[in-house]
């Protein structure tokens, strides 16, 4: 018996990280989350990597649905909104303990996914992507008028939701003798929760229902004849994929402290970001998510606050290529500027490497191998 149980666990470890070299890697990246608010001691950097580590989240959510199981959707930011929300109501407003207000943001975002998810069954292709973009319309029309919960065209405060699990408060963190800062702690919650979105995402596609969901991608037909029921994981992977980007959503919302509606051109724009950052990080990767969303998050705001660094002459144009005094100066203006390298990221990596970061990445460890 204890020879099975060694053997089971070894199983799934060789499952989880396949190669010595992923277990480094894995590890590396471990110590350095750990370590990067005592090396970096920047507030700027904090609020980056807290949005990059929500938006990895949700993106791991995204893949599952779309690099996964085949069901294209421009509706995640939705989600991402319900999840704020959530945050708001339960957890600023009614006092709910962090667990319980990132609970219910889950679950409301998976009821909502669960909804969405037979429209998945009746439409695929460009007329899914349609519906999953009416819920950017809906979702903007109940924020602005249920005032009693969302608080209207004022916004809501987020600032005194909870953030303790037990005696860890992630707003007022104390480790090993050492004081964090509320964006520090915000850090740890937002990669912690990655982790724990990476060991559920990468345990389903290396399962039976992982294998169900890629081959409902390839062929969903001839996945129905051999058992496979299209229509229950068609809607578990929408529901699971939702509640993830609504979890996601709550910790924006409590970095942000304060929200507001947003436009649904504007919840299409970030939609629209987390198609580019599964395509540029590696669609159906889990590592692929994270490295996406960590590059197309930090990239405007690198720019926006190092604006000197591209404040250089252009020939013949006799002016700097970026200036944050606007067009009238510079070639760019921030935004622009970062505007244009999405764009130009997005189309080079679609024709230069579909595969993304992790196919480029995977691509060279395979001829490093056969070097070796």
């Amino acid at each position: 018996m204890q020879v099975k149980k060694a053997s089971a666990r070894s199983n799934l470890r060789t499952q989880f990280l396949p190669g010595w070299d992923a277990r480094v890697a894995v590890l590396a990246v471990v110590v350095l989350v750990a370590l990067l608010p005592v090396l970096l001691d920047s507030p700027f950097w904090m609020n980056v990597l807290v949005t990059a580590g929500a938006y990895s989240g949700a993106a791991i959510g995204l893949n599952l649905l779309t690099g996964y199981t085949g069901q294209v959707s421009l509706g995640h930011a939705a989600f991402l909104t319900i999840g704020g929300y959530a945050a708001g109501y339960f957890g600023a407003s009614q006092g709910w303990p962090l667990v319980l207000w990132l609970g219910m943001g889950a679950l409301c975002g998976a009821i909502v996914g669960g909804l969405l998810g037979p429209f998945a069954l009746r439409v695929k292709g460009d007329y899914l992507v349609v519906v999953s973009l009416a819920l950017l319309f809906i979702t903007s029309h109940v924020v602005e008028n249920w005032d009693s919960v969302t608080g209207g065209h004022d916004g809501i405060s987020v600032s005194k939701a909870p953030l303790a699990i037990g005696p860890i408060d992630f707003g007022n963190l104390r480790l090993f003798g050492m004081e964090f800062s509320r964006e520090e702690g915000l850090f740890y919650l937002a990669w912690l929760l990655v982790g724990i979105f990476a060991v559920i995402a990468r345990n389903i596609v290396r399962s039976r229902p992982g294998r169900a969901l890629q081959a409902i991608r390839d062929r969903d037909t001839a996945a129905e004849v051999l058992g496979v029921s299209s229509a229950r994981y068609k809607i578990a992977a929408f529901v699971l994929s939702s509640s993830m980007a609504a979890t996601a959503g709550g910790v924006i919302a409590v970095a942000q402290r304060f929200l507001t509606p947003n436009e649904p051109l504007a919840e299409l724009f970030i939609s629209i970001q987390f198609v580019a950052i599964i395509v540029v990080g590696g669609v159906a990767t889990i590592y692929g998510s994270v490295v996406g969303a960590v590059l197309l998050v930090a990239l405007p705001e690198v720019i926006k606050e190092y604006t000197h660094w591209f404040d250089f002459q252009v020939p013949f144009f006799d002016r700097p290529l970026v200036s944050s005094s606007g067009l009238d100066r510079g070639l760019f203006n921030p935004g622009s500027f970062s505007n244009l390298l999405f764009g130009l990221l997005l189309v080079g990596f679609l024709i230069l490497w579909p595969r993304g970061i992790a196919g480029w990445m995977q691509s060279l460890r395979t001829l490093l191998r056969r070097k070796t």
